[in-house]
Order: structure tokens, then C-alpha cells, then sequence
């Protein structure tokens, strides 16, 4: 008997894959996709002063059309567990609801898009054309640098680059069916230290004060919007996340302000035209004070965006058929695996209810699974009639 999506997410879920630990997942899935005829790679990466990840590639057939769906079932760690109504890693079922670390993001999506692939090949049998596979990183939500970004580099090496993918992200709202992720703005964090001159609050003309100077420089960042928006992103935004002298006295003029922020933003900008405009800014606020400065940035995650066509037609179809609802076509959110996917093909983000993601008591309704699943049986079904 088939496995339901329900058994797989409990299945996963009741492995403690906090990234980068696979403990048993990725296992879990490679056997059972080697048992359904799919021939498995094991793909563990490394890189300097990150840690080892472990990932898998998962493929059955060898021509065109090639649909891939895109996942990870590394997840973040639970916290403290005394707060959790239900342990975390247990996949306790309570008043309809699935409770659990990743339930949401995201070994329930996962769990439904491989027993909808499952069960169209179930249906096709040795007629089925074209390919599926499995893209299954671990390191998603750690450095993502030995996960989803360098699979892909060993899939076009090996003649395993897709045509279409789905990154099986929780991107509804409200309901499962609720919207569809397009795209994701870009994202710059950055870290600014003001170096000043230490000295008594008393005697501050024998001091030079990095403060007034900082919040010049961030007065700059914010004094005007960075732009409207456009049309399939809202407008670009600059947000400030900390502030800090390191100074516990209240006597003392500190010696240097440090502070670190984080822009999301959309097609009107790149990373670098952003990282170019705030070092002017910071010049410009801090020139004739005397004080000096140091400005870093951290990896960019950048924008993109697939335009409306046949596979978000395909997509929305799929709801529209299965749940009577039309979903938005959205770009909001942080950012996921889909900005390394969208080098190689066209790429769309669909899955659950993101409501719990990352909470104390993450958890999916067990109904949820089970109009998921439908969701990409329907659409498999019409994007391998369609793309043939």
C-alpha cells in the first residue's frame, strides 16, 4: 500500500534533522523512492568554515519534459521544548491538527508533493513520459552554501537540469490554495561601526562622539523611500535591527557605535547599487566630523521574478480546480532556495499554511495534507499534457 502524505510527514518529521544533521530524512525519502524506480545521489558537499551537508537528487526518466520539485527537510531548532504543547519531533495528531518541527516548513509539503508524484506514476505505470525528480537539500535553513545552490551546479554538470521546478515552500496565508510565490525580493543585511575619540560626558570637547555621527548616517539610510514598488513587487524597504556602543556607563562618551540593517528589495535595484548608495551615504553624513568609519556587507540573496505563463497558469488551474479558489500571485516573504533555482529554469513557490513556521508549536491541519497533495496530483497531471 501507498504511503499517504500524512505517513511520510509524520515519518520525517519524527527525524530531528536540525540543520545540518540529517539524521534519517533524506534516508528515509532515498528508500522510498529507489523502492517506486527512481535512481538516487546521494550528494554530500563541504565547504570552507561551513558545515558538511548532506543532500539527495532523486530521478525517474530520462526526457523531456523534466519537472523537478524542490524541498528541505532540515529545520530550525525547536527551542525550548517544555513550551511545546506536543514534543516537537513526536507528530502527534490532535483535534485535526499535525503538530510538529518542519509540519509546516517544511517536511508537509515534501510528504505531499512525493506521494502526488507517487501517485501519478502509480497511474501511468511504464506509459509515464518525460522526467520527475527530487531535489532534497539540508541546508536550507543554515549557511546555504553546501545545499540546494551547489546540487544544482552537479545537475547541470550531469545532464539533470530541469525545465520547469517547484520549491515546495509553505506560501499560503490562510488557506492552502491562497497564493503563489512568483518571486522573492532581494535581500542586503550590512553592519556600519562609527569610530569616534573616548572621553568624559563632562568634557566632551576632549572626546569626539561616534553617536550624533551614527544617527546622521542613519537618518541618511532612512529619510527617503527607496522606491513605489512596481508591478510584482511592493516597494523597496530599509530596516535598522540593531544599535550598540558596548558602553554600560552613562558618564562615558563611547568610542566607537556599531550598528547593523537589512533591506528587502525589489526589481528597481541590486545588491551592488545598493551597497554603492549607502557607502556614499555614509561618507557624505560623516564628512567634517572627524570621525571614521568601516561599512560591510554580508552574501546578497538577489531578486527575481517568473513572469505570469504556462506554469503558473498550470499552478493556479490546479487550485482553482481542487480548492474553487483563485490564488494571488505573490513576491513577499524572505527569501528560500528558489533564488539558486531560478538560474537554471522557471521557477514557482506553492505549499502550505506558513502561519507556524518557526513558532513554538509549529503545526499543519491534517486536512491541509490531503488538499496539497491534490493540488500537485492536479497539476502534474496537466503539466505533463501540457509540456509534451
Amino acid at each position: 500500500m501507498t504511503a499517504t502524505s500524512l505517513d511520510i510527514a509524520q515519518d520525517l518529521i519524527r527525524c530531528r534533522s536540525v540543520t545540518p544533521d540529517e539524521s534519517g530524512a533524506l534516508t528515509y525519502l532515498q528508500e522510498m523512492l529507489e523502492g517506486a524506480g527512481f535512481t538516487c545521489h546521494r550528494l554530500p558537499f563541504r565547504d570552507e568554515n561551513t558545515p558538511d551537508v548532506e543532500n539527495l537528487f532523486a530521478r525517474l526518466g530520462d526526457g523531456a519534459p523534466h519537472l523537478c520539485f524542490a524541498g528541505h527537510t532540515d529545520v530550525v531548532p525547536p527551542g525550548d521544548e517544555i513550551d511545546w504543547t506536543h514534543p516537537p519531533f513526536a507528530a502527534q495528531i490532535e483535534d485535526g491538527w499535525l503538530h510538529g518541527r518542519g509540519s509546516a516548513d517544511m517536511k508537509g509539503d515534501i510528504a505531499c508533493f512525493v506521494a502526488a508524484a507517487l501517485d501519478h506514476l502509480a497511474n501511468t505505470g511504464e506509459e509515464f513520459p518525460g522526467s520527475i525528480s527530487f531535489l532534497i537539500t539540508g541546508d536550507e535553513e543554515g549557511p546555504a552554501i553546501n545545499g540546494t545552490r551547489k546540487v544544482l551546479e552537479w545537475m547541470s554538470e550531469n545532464g539533470h537540469t530541469p525545465d520547469h521546478c517547484i520549491v515546495g515552500e509553505p506560501s499560503c496565508s490562510e488557506v492552502v490554495g491562497d497564493t503563489i510565490r512568483i518571486g522573492r525580493r532581494g535581500s542586503v543585511s550590512g553592519h556600519i561601526t562609527v569610530t569616534g575619540m573616548q572621553g568624559h560626558t563632562a568634557y566632551p570637547d576632549l572626546a569626539n562622539n561616534p553617536v550624533p555621527g551614527m544617527l546622521g548616517v542613519l537618518n541618511s539610510f532612512l529619510a527617503d523611500p527607496l522606491d513605489d514598488g512596481t508591478p510584482h513587487f511592493s516597494p523597496s524597504d530599509l530596516q535598522i535591527a540593531t544599535i550598540d556602543a558596548g558602553n554600560p556607563a552613562t558618564n562615558v562618551i563611547p568610542a566607537k557605535l556599531s550598528a547593523s540593517f537589512n533591506i528587502r528589495f525589489n526589481a528597481n535595484h541590486t545588491a551592488e547599487s545598493l551597497m554603492e548608495m549607502l557607502s556614499d551615504k555614509t561618507r557624505t553624513a560623516l564628512e567634517g566630523t572627524g570621525l571614521g568609519h568601516q561599512i560591510s556587507f554580508l552574501p546578497a540573496s538577489p531578486c527575481f521574478v517568473t513572469e505570469p505563463g504556462p506554469l503558473v497558469d498550470l499552478m493556479a488551474e490546479a487550485v482553482k480546480n481542487e480548492t474553487h479558489q483563485t490564488p494571488d500571485l505573490s513576491t513577499g516573504g524572505g527569501t528560500s532556495d528558489a533564488r539558486f533555482v531560478k538560474d537554471y529554469c522557471p521557477v514557482i513557490e506553492f505549499g502550505l499554511v506558513n502561519k507556524t513556521i518557526h513558532q513554538v508549536d509549529e503545526r499543519i491541519e491534517v486536512n491541509d495534507l490531503e488538499t496539497l497533495t491534490r493540488i500537485y496530483r492536479a497539476f502534474i497531471e496537466r503539466y505533463f499534457t501540457a509540456f509534451l
